[in-house]
């Protein structure tokens, strides 16, 4: 029985199955407490920025494609719980505990959960609270959560990762390999080395400073992550 199959004997009633600490074997599809609290999840985000719109159903339903035999009783269950984004907290520690054996299905799970937000074009700040929340509930750290982020709504202004052009959730050994990988090809001193003029040597300077620029801050902010995960 499909994902959608499972859930739409769902839509009248409050189950909850997730009560174990070893991840389920077989698709998350065939898991009812799965389904629900996707749906939950889903509904409750479109919510959070207080103008649930047709446009995030959509994209909901996009990304996680009910079937059409079920589509009716998935969309009952979707607006019962877009009402209000009260207890999405708890479906979201409930998919944790079911799944956390399971990292890259709760990161598939936000995946989809920020491209419902980015649905109608403008992600607001109450949104990105609920999904960063989620993350937190789903034990992912804070670095995957910004990969996610940059990954559906583009890089900040100055972020560290994107001049170095690695994944914010990158191993230090990477990130380390990346910047001085960068900084061999940018170095002013291959630019003097090959007789280019002094402006081509300044704008040289300028990458070299903005490549160590950004290792810096990236291994400072990692500091103060491992920091605060050993307070």
């Amino acid at each position: 029985m499909s994902f959608w199959r499972k859930i739409a004997g769902l839509a009248a009633r409050n189950l909850d199955e997730a009560e174990c600490d070893v991840c389920p074997p077989g698709l998350p599809g065939e898991d009812p407490a799965f389904s629900t609290a996707v749906t939950a999840l889903g509904a409750k985000l479109a919510k959070a920025d207080g103008n649930a719109q047709a446009a995030e159903y959509a994209a909901f339903a996009e990304v996680f494609q009910p079937e059409p035999a079920s589509a009716g009783n998935v969309r009952r269950l979707y607006q019962l719980a877009r009402q209000t984004t009260r207890g999405f907290e708890s479906y979201a520690r409930r998919l944790e505990k079911r799944y956390r054996q399971c990292p890259q299905l709760l990161e598939d799970v936000l995946d989809g959960l920020f491209f419902v937000a980015t649905s109608d074009g403008v992600v607001t700040s109450e949104e990105l609270v609920y999904l960063e929340r989620v993350s937190q509930l789903f034990g992912q750290s804070p670095l995957l959560f910004r990969r996610v982020k940059a990954t559906h709504m583009g890089p900040e202004a100055g972020d560290p990762y994107a001049v170095l052009g690695v994944a914010h959730d990158a191993s230090d050994a990477d990130v380390r390999a990346a910047w001085r990988a960068m900084l061999s090809v940018a170095h002013p001193d291959r630019a003097r080395a090959r007789g280019l003029p002094p402006e081509f040597v300044e704008v040289a300077e300028a990458k070299a400073a903005a490549i160590n620029a950004a290792f810096d801050t990236a291994m400072r902010e990692r500091r103060a992550l491992a920091l605060q995960g050993a307070a």
